[in-house]
Formats: structure tokens, sequence, C-alpha cells
């Protein structure tokens, strides 16, 4: 999450900002920082994981949903526990671009989260993308109760694939 030529003395007094763009992203991040991608549904928040060369997601964990607070502590721990120096979170827009509650919601909890997190969150467009995971596993003849096991993590790394291939791109 640094800045690549700042100390971390430098880095604890520069202003935090909770929420940027994954082009201003790019500028923060150093050599082998990790991302976490955040598929938040109502029921479950679906965490994937970025390896340090930032080129592929893997699934990670999904966390049943009880509380904020205890939601949010097992994230932050998985983020802390694996070096995590931004957050990818899918924004879930209607098919024709606008928010509706769900998307509000999202950007309620990243408002919430962003302080504690003390990390970057950025969102991405994640219409559709529980849909192809789904379509996904049942061409790969998963069964119900696996698809429904898996499909939140898998759909959070779907979203921070995306991101992942839109940061090479950016170079």
């Amino acid at each position: 999450m640094l800045a690549k030529n700042m100390s971390e003395e430098q880095h604890k007094e520069q202003k935090f900002e909770a929420i940027v763009t994954l082009e201003a992203l790019s500028g923060l991040l150093r050599r082998n920082d990790r991302l976490m991608g955040i598929d938040l549904g109502t029921k479950t928040i679906g965490l994937a994981l970025s390896d340090v060369e930032r080129s592929l997601a893997t699934p990670l964990e999904t966390i049943k949903r009880v509380k904020y607070t205890p939601d949010v502590e097992r994230m932050l721990a998985l983020a802390d526990k694996h070096g995590v120096a931004a957050f990818v979170i899918g924004l879930p827009l209607n098919m024709d671009g606008t928010e509706g509650p769900r998307a509000q919601s999202t950007r309620a909890f990243v408002r919430q989260t962003a302080p504690l997190a003390r990390r970057p969150f950025v969102f991405c467009d994640e219409r559709l993308s529980t849909a192809a995971v789904t379509r996904e596993l049942i061409a790969q003849d998963v069964s119900r109760g696996k698809r429904a096991e898996v499909v939140d993590r898998m759909a959070a790394a779907y979203i921070l694939q995306g991101a992942l291939d839109r940061l090479r791109r950016l170079g």
C-alpha cells in the first residue's frame, strides 16, 4: 500500500484516502503488495486474494454474515495475515448502469469499514459476476450444494481478476 518511493514514516503522515480509482491505486502499490477481492452479499462475504505479482486472483474464503463487527474483524484479520495493501469490492450496478439499493449498501459498507481497514478500497463493476461464475460451475457439473458453498468467493476472484487485468494494462 505504500507508494514506491515513500518511507514508512512518510506514508503514515500521508492523508489516507478511503476510496481510490484503479488508476490511482496503481501508483500507490509497491512490489509484492497483494489485493483482496470482495463480493459483498446480504448473507455472505466472498473473499479472494491476489498473488504477490498481482497477476492471478484465487478464491480465499466465504464469511457467513452474522453482524457487522465480527464479519469485518474476520475480513481484516485475513487481510493482515496475507499482507493485503488494498481492497477491490464489487459494486452491484443495475443493468442500465445506475445504482440501486445494493450498490448504496455496498458504498455504506465501505464508508463504515475504510477507517478500520486503513487501506484503500476500489469499486469495480460486478454486473453478472455471480451469474458468470454460476454458469461456469454448472458447465463443470458442480453440484448445487457445492456451488452454493463456493460461488461467493469465486465471484470475488472473478471481480478481483478483472481489476488485476486492468491494472496490468495500466502498466
